[in-house]
């Protein structure tokens, strides 16, 4: 049984905010002048290279039947919509809005809970949501002004990953983490190669295998190598410490991917987008210490 370690696990969080952004930051490099569908595939492809070894080297079981098989299959199918929404929107927006703008995914899983599984969900965090939406739409209004309709792409990637959050929670006890990014990857592969050689055929250019320069390979590895790894680390800190702990950390993400596109495309949210963002954060920092609230109040509630 792994014992909390809650230091450890907020350093392999950290990591991930670090490493997911820079992913991104690949994608965004590669976006003009590579295919979508081939980066789609690429990253799913190196995720699967990257943890198949994994699996043979530590014995992990990874086989799947029934119940488990579909939820996994519908999983891979809503992680392929999530990373090519994203992908897609990162040709448009800047990191730092792109992301900001998918961060209302807590709040539509809350809205999730509450509709659709029955979750009992109180007026302030309600509350929380609408603020959250609204600080949303300020980081949305000046990207829609300038760029339209792409800016809405993250709106996607948040109501995707929302889902996909939820069928990830319906077969996480019963599949082995590892195994089961190693299996998604795989599906996703094989999902999406033969869209690439149709595309190839057909000469759709954005689901064509159109390589980029030879000294850009590295890139492309490196979109699957930094997103496999970086939700390994988040997967793994949830061993070392609460939940509860470390989902503030997860906001970190929105820092560094401001500063990774400063650094890079020199892309700086302009005034408006920056109090929508510091909005959405305080509404999700929110919404998040409700929910540690509620869970620590929870068992004082039933007789002894």
């Amino acid at each position: 049984m792994t014992h909390d370690r809650p230091v450890f696990g907020i350093v392999l969080m950290l990591g991930f905010c670090v490493l997911a952004p820079l992913g991104d930051a690949m994608a965004k490099l590669l976006g003009e002048t590579t295919p979508l569908g081939l980066l789609v595939t690429v990253r799913f492809a190196a995720q699967a290279l990257v943890l198949i070894p994994l699996i043979v080297l530590t014995g992990r079981p990874w086989r799947m039947s029934g119940r488990i098989l579909r939820l996994t299959v519908i999983r891979t199918l809503l992680h392929i919509v999530g990373i090519t929404a994203m992908f897609s929107a990162l040709k448009f927006l800047p990191m730092a809005d792109a992301i900001a703008i998918a961060f209302v995914m807590p709040f539509i899983m809350l809205l999730l809970g509450k509709f659709v599984l029955g979750e009992e969900v109180g007026i302030r965090r309600l509350a929380a949501c609408i603020v959250g939406f609204a600080g949303t739409l300020l980081v949305i209004q000046p990207s829609f002004a300038e760029v339209g309709a792409p800016a809405l792409l993250p709106l996607i990637v948040a109501v995707v990953f929302a889902l996909f959050m939820l069928v990830t929670r319906q077969i996480a006890k019963e599949t082995d983490p590892v195994s089961l990014q190693a299996v998604s990857g795989v599906f996703a592969t094989l999902i999406l190669a033969p869209v690439l050689l149709v595309g190839t055929q057909l000469d759709i250019w954005e689901i064509s295998v159109i390589l980029p320069g030879p000294d850009m390979y590295w890139l492309l590895f490196a979109i699957g190598a930094l997103g496999t790894i970086a939700h390994l680390l988040m997967t793994w800190s949830l061993r070392y410490a609460p939940a509860a702990t470390l989902a503030p950390m997860q906001y970190l993400e929105i820092p560094v991917a401001t500063l990774i596109g400063w650094m890079i495309f020199s892309d700086l949210p302009d005034g408006l987008a920056a109090i929508g963002i510091a909005i959405t954060i305080a509404a999700g920092l929110y919404v998040i210490l409700r929910e540690r609230a509620t869970a620590r109040s929870a068992p004082t509630e039933t007789p002894a």
